[in-house]
């Protein structure tokens, strides 16, 4: 191991710290002014430079840079204990390995120290995996048999006006597949609309759709185009169409056979002409036989079906996938972020429950944050330790789901079964309270 630079005006914080780091069998030199620490990196190379922030004239932003300018590996590691967001942001930026606040354990330094000490070997036998020059620009991104079938598919269907119903998990990317469709139609030179029929109450879904006229209603105080309407000669995309009542469901059959919306209030239909792309993440083909979803509107939705895989099915698209968002990232963020075959493994060798959107998510946070490695790029540790970051949210998530149901099964159970005084105590809506009842299987 070669020596490390310590870079500390306090005697006392100094001398210690070279104690400490002699005791862990380092070797270090150690210097009390910006001035000597400049120097002695102009003339040696140190692998790792720990500095205080707060010097003289200068500070340890300047050491930071100047370590970094004549050796790019270099972990720096701050401290100060004065610390700010503006010293925070500037070591950020300049690639700081840590930063740490004063006072601290020298435990804490020494692990640091062995961090730094680790991500630099990882870095030496690390290659950079081997980059991707003929990405597409498109988000549709994946060239393994299955998305291959599923562009044939596309291909053949997006010419005609056939309704469409993409079945998938969710963040597979079932809205991309439906713009893409629209894109390729004749109508792609008008409105595309999508809607998320879960997220709006049954009791709204009607007017958001159909449309409403003034006075229809308490508070309709003005006439309100549906969807269905503002997307004439254009595409409406129905997305979670499994979340859609059995009550509504029929009028939306309706609509699919005629082609006429009745707006709330209106005594007269009018024609529409939209082409209809539907998506769920439900089995409802299961929800048919179960008697929650009707079949002949199933029939009527599953005119043209796609079944777009999870990630986990399709593994050799993962660095397609991986070196796209990075270079979105990279030029959205003005970075130059790397990526290592570690990395790349560690992907590969995931799960991806959340599939494309939870790769995605994860690829924007790495390559913000890959500066602060040395070498600035994602390798397999930075991989897993997102993961695992990720994993401990949803075991948090799922452990809050389950305290969450337990609370209401007993208001449930203490208002007898009244749903709408249950919603009343638990302070959410009536259908807030339905839909989390049809998650929790009751």
């Amino acid at each position: 191991m070669q020596k490390l630079l310590i870079v500390e005006d306090d005697p006392s914080v100094r001398n210690t710290m070279l104690l400490c780091l002699e005791m862990e069998g380092y070797t270090a030199d150690a210097v009390s002014s910006t001035h000597e620490a400049i120097q002695r990196l102009e003339s040696q190379a140190y692998p790792i430079v720990i500095s205080d922030i707060y010097l003289d004239e200068r500070t340890g932003i300047d050491v930071l840079h100047a370590a970094r300018r004549h050796n790019p590996d270099c972990a720096v590691i701050l401290m100060t204990g004065r610390g700010s967001m503006e010293t925070v942001m500037a070591a950020t930026a300049g690639g700081a390995f840590e930063y740490l606040a004063k006072p601290f354990e020298m435990a804490q330094m020494i692990d640091t120290i062995k961090r730094a000490e680790k991500s630099l070997d990882e870095n030496e036998e690390d290659e950079e995996a081997e980059s991707i020059d003929d990405l597409p620009d498109t988000e549709m991104i994946g060239s393994s048999a299955r998305m291959v079938e599923i562009y044939k598919t596309i291909s053949r269907v997006a010419p005609t006006d056939a309704t469409v119903l993409i079945e998938g998990e969710t963040g597979t990317g079932k809205e991309l597949i439906a713009r893409m469709i629209h894109r390729n139609s004749r109508r792609a030179s008008q409105a595309f609309v999508p809607v998320d029929c879960g997220s709006i109450a049954p009791s709204l879904l009607e007017s958001e759709l159909f449309g409403t006229l003034k006075g229809a209603y308490t508070g309709a105080d003005r006439d309100r185009m549906g969807v269905f309407e503002a997307a004439n000669n254009g595409t409406v995309f129905l997305d979670e169409i499994g979340d859609i009542e059995l009550g509504f469901q029929l009028k939306l059959l309706r609509f699919l056979q005629e082609r006429e919306i009745r707006p709330l209030g209106s005594p007269r239909a009018k024609k529409v002409d939209v082409r209809v792309i539907a998506a769920t993440n439900k089995d409802v083909q299961r929800m048919v036989e179960e008697g929650k979803f009707r079949e002949d509107l199933w029939y009527r939705l599953n005119v043209v079906r796609l079944t777009v895989p999870p990630l986990c099915e399709r593994t050799g698209d993962i660095p397609l996938l991986a070196h796209y968002f990075l270079r979105r990232y990279d030029e959205l963020y003005h970075l130059d972020t790397k990526l290592t075959e570690s990395g790349l493994k560690a992907m590969s060798d995931y799960s991806w429950p959340g599939n494309i959107r939870q790769l995605q998510h994860m690829m924007e946070k790495l390559t913000i944050l890959a500066p602060m490695i040395p070498g600035g790029r994602i390798d397999g540790a930075a991989v897993k330790n997102a993961i695992e970051q990720m994993d401990s949210r949803d075991q948090a998530s799922e452990s809050l789901a389950d305290t969450e149901a337990e609370q209401i099964r007993r208001v449930l159970a203490a208002t007898n079964g009244n749903k709408s005084r249950a919603a009343k105590i638990l302070g959410i809506e009536r259908k807030t309270l339905y839909r989390k009842l049809e998650k929790m299987g009751l």
